[in-house]
């Protein structure tokens, strides 16, 4: 990946202009921004219900941890998807 990593301390907000929603025709969450629309798989959705501007990345990571003690590799699979959605400029990080 090209940009710069993220940090468990940074804390994560969408974007102006994208919101995260539950889409009932698409089965799926989605992010909405004004040129379409991207359609996020079940994990993905797990992930960004969390985002809320307060908690930072480590919080989150803890959280999906403990609700989730099974999926191994966990936090490095969040790194990752916070790692794109900075990339594709769906969050901004603070």
């Amino acid at each position: 990946m090209s940009g710069p990593e993220v940090a468990l301390t940074q804390v994560p907000k969408l974007r102006r202009g994208y919101r995260f929603q539950w889409e009932p025709a698409q089965n799926c969450h989605v992010l909405l921004y004004p040129e379409g629309m991207i359609k996020l798989n079940e994990s993905a959705g797990e992930i960004l219900k969390l985002v809320d501007g307060q908690r930072s990345i480590g919080a989150i990571v803890a959280e999906l941890q403990a609700r989730f003690p099974e999926a191994e590799g966990i936090a490095e699979d969040i790194l990752a998807l916070f790692e794109v959605a900075n990339e594709r400029f769906w969050i901004e990080l603070q």
